[in-house]
């Protein structure tokens, strides 16, 4: 079984979209391919005429990675694994005779690369774990893991550590003599246009060499936090190819392949690599022994999409807002808010390439650094510790999100106007309310009772039951504080409301939602 990840990041098997940002030249004179603009590329050897030489180079320290794994699937279902699985799992409720799963062996393929002669090899963490579950597979356990050299010797690895939130894993294999390896180079100096070189094992196809160019730096792909930051190339990247090096043409590895966009599974031009600015200090920190150390803030936080900036009245792509602040951590003591736009950390302004999330995760644990914030429409600075980042498993279960909404709501007449403005009928939060939506009773807020299936609102995803904590950061308790909010923003001259939304006991998140010009 070769294991493709859907892409919000589909980690290669394909099936979301990427978005592209167009870079344009500021204050531009003259054509920027105009005679005299672009130097002459100086002439070398084997590019681009051949990459045979470099290939013959690099395709020994390049590794098929292999894993038997312990797969439990419904008894019932000859279908389990497959697309159909779903289908006919129903029949005989895909038990046993006695009620159990039954388990089989299953294989998963991927690529690595030795980056020692001792033997020590990088791949994606995806690569060794077990498969998804669903489609009739209950679990799945990796019983052990093979690395195929190109000469065909093989070896049993171990795993010296992985880390799941970048998506690395090194192993360990064990030879009587010196093994080829290869080292990271230097990807902070990868320009777009540059060539790029990638070797793995597609398909289960051993050592597959492709070339293509850089086609984007710091493309995210939806996956969020501090690793959502690829390079972007139009290199042959297919399943199998997961953990294989991307060279640059002085044979350096500038990436490790992880990711492709793909409406059908396969290349379509667009392949994604971790670069190798962030891949090695993850790999020395695993070499070492040691978990993998991330600095922490304790904050949630959304970009400013064109709905939440339209409704601050901000620009959009700059700067990242809170949505939570966590008790105690490092944002906290510095005094940061929930509602607070962080635009520049330690001197680094926060966009879409430059998160809030890569330059914190990336910054030495006990570093204080300046945080420049827009709270109010007024900037002011503080001054914050950065801590450690917790374990993940920690994270998910403190921001775990219920997508239940309890109990019906029932209706009130209230705030017409509100439905007229930005298609939400609301009411009141009573004591009742809380209890039927099962959320705690300290929650303060205005319900979501009827919406407008042709607002904008309805396009946003709001549903009834929805609480509404604020609204252009104005805290509603009452239909009336919402009707005002929203006039308030309407008067301002504002096209967008800006709510702040939770649902059941989950995070809450920052909606901007069109206000009807008509009020």
């Amino acid at each position: 079984m070769r294991y493709a990840y859907a892409i919000t990041a589909a980690l290669l098997a394909g099936g979301a979209s990427a978005t592209m940002v167009l870079q344009q030249p500021v204050g531009a004179q003259v054509a920027q391919n105009a005679p005299g603009q672009i130097e002459a590329a100086a002439p070398r050897p084997g590019a681009p005429l051949s990459f045979a030489d470099l290939a013959a180079k690099l395709q020994p320290a390049v590794v098929n990675i292999s894993t038997t794994q312990r797969v439990q699937v419904q008894n019932q279902n000859p279908f389990a694994g497959t697309p159909f699985g779903d289908l006919f799992g129903r029949f005989g409720q895909g038990q046993g005779g006695d009620g159990q799963p039954v388990t089989r062996e299953a294989t998963s393929l991927g690529s690595g690369f030795i980056i020692s002669a001792d033997g020590y090899v990088v791949t994606n963490n995806h690569v060794i774990s077990g498969g998804p579950q669903g489609r009739g597979v209950v679990s799945s356990v990796v019983d052990s893991i093979t690395v195929t050299l190109p000469d065909r010797s093989e070896y049993k690895a171990r795993v010296v550590g992985r880390d799941p939130f970048s998506d690395l894993a090194l192993l360990k294999i064990e030879s009587k003599t010196a093994l080829p390896f290869v080292q990271f180079g230097d990807s902070t100096r990868t320009r777009v246009g540059d060539w790029v070189v990638a070797i793995g094992n597609p398909f289960g196809l051993g050592g597959t060499v492709t070339a293509g160019i850089v086609s984007a730096l710091h493309r995210t792909i939806g996956l969020g936090g501090a690793y959502d930051r690829y390079i972007q190339t139009d290199a042959s990247i297919n399943q199998g190819n997961s953990g294989g090096p991307m060279f640059d043409l002085n044979g350096n590895v500038i990436g490790i392949n992880t990711a492709i966009f793909s409406p059908t599974g396969g290349n379509v031009g667009i392949g994604f690599a971790i670069p190798a600015e962030q891949a090695r200090p993850v790999i020395e920190q695993l070499k070492g022994g040691g978990k993998v150390k991330r600095g922490y803030l304790g904050v949630g936080i959304q970009p400013m999409s064109e709905d939440i900036a339209s409704g601050l009245g901000l620009p959009k792509d700059r700067g990242e807002i809170v949505s939570r602040v966590e008790p105690g951590e490092a944002a906290a003591r510095a005094g940061i808010r929930q509602g607070d736009v962080i635009v520049k950390v330690n001197n680094r302004e926060v966009t879409p390439d430059e998160t809030l999330s890569y330059i914190v995760a990336n910054t030495p644990i006990g570093t204080r650094m300046p945080i420049e914030l827009i709270r109010e429409g007024k900037r002011m600075t503080v001054t914050a510790v950065v801590g450690e980042r917790p374990p993940e498993d920690q994270l998910a279960a403190a921001d775990g999100e219920d997508e239940g909404t309890g109990g019906e709501a029932t209706p009130a007449p209230s705030a017409q106007s509100t439905r007229q403005s930005i298609g939400l009928s609301l009411q009141a939060l009573t004591p009742d309310v809380a209890r039927q939506l099962n959320i705690p009773s300290t929650v303060r807020g205005v319900v979501v009772s009827q919406i407008d299936p042709n607002s904008d609102a309805a396009q946003e995803g709001i549903q009834r039951g929805d609480i509404i904590l604020s609204i252009n950061q104005r805290p509603v308790v009452s239909p009336a504080d919402a009707a005002a909010a929203v006039e308030a923003a309407r008067k301002a001259g504002r096209a967008t409301a800006l709510l702040f939304i939770q649902r059941g006991n989950g995070t809450p998140r920052y909606i901007g939602v069109k206000i009807n010009s008509g009020q």
